[in-house]
């Protein structure tokens, strides 16, 4: 069966092939078909590529094995490839806007043409279903910097409307339009890079589990037989896994190796239950009587 890292690479691969070809089909349709729209959203496409190298590169590294300089393992690589992903989009965002408003500015005006209005909707129909494939993949193997540039591909389906309306506008006779999808683009992207590195961080900065999940384990732990409460619960996100440190407590009067296998159970049902964690950490407190 095919593992995880190997699916993400495939996916990851079968989008760079996409966005290039739609990239170079907008940028000469931009072009020939006079829409700055058209050409900002080429720019958006050939960022698409560069990011999800950057994904490529992520995935890669982050399934390596833990090692002596490594003990914890390498899937925080996931999360550093989708801040550096979220700074390159800014980036773009920035550029984009810039030229709109350049563009805005300049009273140099001409109607875009029929081909940059079909390069619109090529492109929103390719990178609405590039989103939902690759959103299912990032699913399935549970890949954060996946999933992050699942959201990059819709962030370039909502450009590639916005420049369908501006080119639109523009043909109807409001010259103006297309600037201003090229500056509407620009805040696309910004949401979206600020959404993915937020994320990014928040998986970098040691950030616990959602209390929905914690409950869940809460009431898992206090399931198994033996179990008379919990002292303490902390969880911690890594990657795109999570650690899992609990102190229990049971009966002070049973023997070492009967509490020990009731710690032992709480550890295996914890990590079967939740594929996501990487490590359980049970540790045993008598009761006060």
């Amino acid at each position: 069966m095919e593992n995880a890292n190997n699916i993400g690479l495939k996916a990851s691969w079968i989008t760079v092939l996409a966005n290039l070809f739609l990239s170079i089909l907008k940028f000469i349709a931009g072009i020939f078909g006079h829409s700055m729209a058209m050409i900002s959203d080429s720019i958006h496409s050939v960022s698409d590529v560069l990011s999800t190298l950057i994904v490529i590169i992520g995935l890669k590294f982050s399934s390596k094995e833990a090692d002596k300089e490594h003990p914890y393992g390498h899937e925080r690589i996931e999360s550093i490839a989708s801040f550096f992903l979220a700074i390159f989009l800014a980036g773009t965002g920035c550029y984009i806007g810039y030229q709109g408003i350049t563009n805005l500015f300049s009273n140099h005006f001409t109607a875009p043409t029929v081909l940059a209005l079909s390069a619109a909707i090529i492109s929103i129909v390719s990178k609405e279903i590039m989103f939902w494939y690759t959103r299912g993949v990032a699913l399935k193997i549970k890949s954060n910097a996946l999933m992050a540039d699942a959201w990059h591909h819709r962030s370039d389906a909502l450009s590639s409307i916005g420049s369908m309306i501006g080119i639109i506008g523009s043909m109807l006779g409001f010259m103006w339009c297309d600037s201003v999808a090229s500056f509407i683009i620009c805040l696309i992207i910004l949401k979206v890079a600020f959404d993915i590195g937020k994320e990014a961080i928040r998986e970098l900065l040691d950030t616990s589990c959602s209390s929905d999940i914690e409950f869940s384990i809460q009431v898992l732990i206090l399931s198994v037989d033996g179990v008379l409460s919990i002292d303490s619960l902390k969880t911690r996100v890594f990657g795109n896994r999570f650690y899992v440190e609990a102190e229990i407590v049971v009966d002070g009067n049973l023997k070492l190796k009967k509490a020990h296998k009731i710690a032992h159970e709480v550890h295996d049902l914890v990590e079967e239950t939740f594929p996501e964690v990487k490590h359980c950490m049970i540790h045993i407190n008598p009761d006060k009587e």
